[in-house]
């Protein structure tokens, strides 16, 4: 079958790459065309747009790009019309892929929609439109079942992706050494894979780096970046950058710095104390503030429906209070252990590895029935 997945984001990318994999397996003679990235380019089929030229984050970002994102969304449904896919697969991505199911679904496309967009924490009433739009929605997160239960929605737990991911994940026994890394304790710094949080979020990383200097601060570079990019935030400070490394480096960390998103939830599962940092625009915060229903904004807390990791948002996340909260993280045992002792509780919550595969398997046999 012919397979047209859409990812505008690096966590996307990772999660259509496995997908991916998993339809491969169960369909030998799978054709792909997508919009992503790197990993999923590994996997074979036809990149059409990388997910670099389309991650916008933020209410002001999309507006001041919103000639970029117009022509993608245009880009994107002329090849799907060439393409002809026997089912569409959308991956999270919701302000582009919302739209990119509206179209399809009126050209009488299927359309499968993997990692509900989350709609449970602000308009909520944009189920409506994912009811109309979208023929199979396969969620990722035990809460959401009732949350589309509550608006007359038939949905597909396929448990959480990430789970496959650190399943998969070998350490590299000479990680350390290769990367010079040995003599210290290591703290590792996830900026996130986008230039406006790298640009808010690593200078105040640095900065507690300097206050920790018994420990060797490394960070997570994202690959469609290089260490030189990074360095212009950091302040002349001497921090590495590896790439294409992240769970090698989490693996080796007594705590971590993560900027709010899917590595959070990485982090918890690779069993790694952190803070959660988010910056933003000051205009896109106001905003965010008044729509947005959710106590937390790390998965780990979402989960858990309660402060496991802390949160420092906005005004909270600058060096002072950051260092603060790292002092606890490797300093204080019972803090650390309580910590720990929720992650426990959050891996029997998430459940098994298997969403790919799972996912892939439902996505082949709707398509047969199509």
């Amino acid at each position: 079958m012919k397979y047209y997945l859409v990812a505008g984001e690096a966590s996307g990318d990772l999660h259509g790459a496995n997908l991916m994999k998993a339809l491969k397996e169960k369909d030998p003679k799978a054709e792909f065309r997508f919009f992503g990235g790197d990993l999923m380019e590994a996997e074979g089929g036809t990149l059409i747009k990388h997910y670099e030229d389309m991650a916008f984050m933020g209410f002001v970002e999309v507006v001041a790009n919103l000639g970029t994102i117009l022509k993608n969304m245009n880009l994107c449904k002329k090849d799907i019309l060439t393409y002809q896919p026997d089912v569409l697969v959308l991956i999270d991505f919701p302000g582009f892929n919302l739209k990119i199911a509206e179209f399809a679904k009126k050209k009488g496309l299927l359309v499968c929609y993997y990692i509900s967009p989350k709609v449970w924490a602000w308009n909520q009433k944009r189920v409506l439109k994912i009811k109309r739009s979208v023929d199979h929605l396969f969620c990722i997160l035990p809460f959401e079942v009732e949350f589309y239960k509550a608006w007359g929605m038939d949905i597909d737990y396929v448990g959480n992706p990430l789970l496959d991911a650190v399943d998969a994940f070998t350490p590299n026994p000479g990680f350390l050494k290769n990367n010079m890394l040995i003599g210290k304790k290591i703290v590792a710094l996830l900026p996130g894979s986008r230039k406006q949080e790298i640009s808010r979020l690593l200078p105040e990383m640095a900065k507690v780096a300097g206050r920790f200097t018994n420990f060797q601060f490394v960070i997570a570079g994202a690959p469609t970046f290089d260490a030189e990019y990074y360095r212009q935030y950091i302040g002349g400070m001497h921090i590495p950058v590896v790439f294409n490394a992240t769970y090698d480096l989490l693996s080796n960390a007594e705590a971590a710095i993560v900027a709010s998103g899917t590595a959070t939830l990485e982090t918890a599962l690779l069993n790694v104390p952190q803070v959660v940092v988010y910056k933003g625009n000051a205009i896109t915060i106001g905003i965010a503030k008044m729509l947005v229903k959710i106590k937390f904004i790390s998965l780990v807390n979402l989960i858990m429906d309660k402060e496991v990791v802390k949160e420092l948002i906005q005004q909270d996340c600058d060096f002072h209070t950051i260092a603060n909260e790292l002092d606890k993280l490797v300093g204080l045992e019972d803090y650390r252990n309580t910590m720990l002792a929720d992650y426990d509780l959050l891996d029997q919550r998430m459940g098994k590895p298997g969403a790919s595969a799972k996912t892939a398997t439902l996505i082949i046999k709707y398509a047969s029935k199509k």
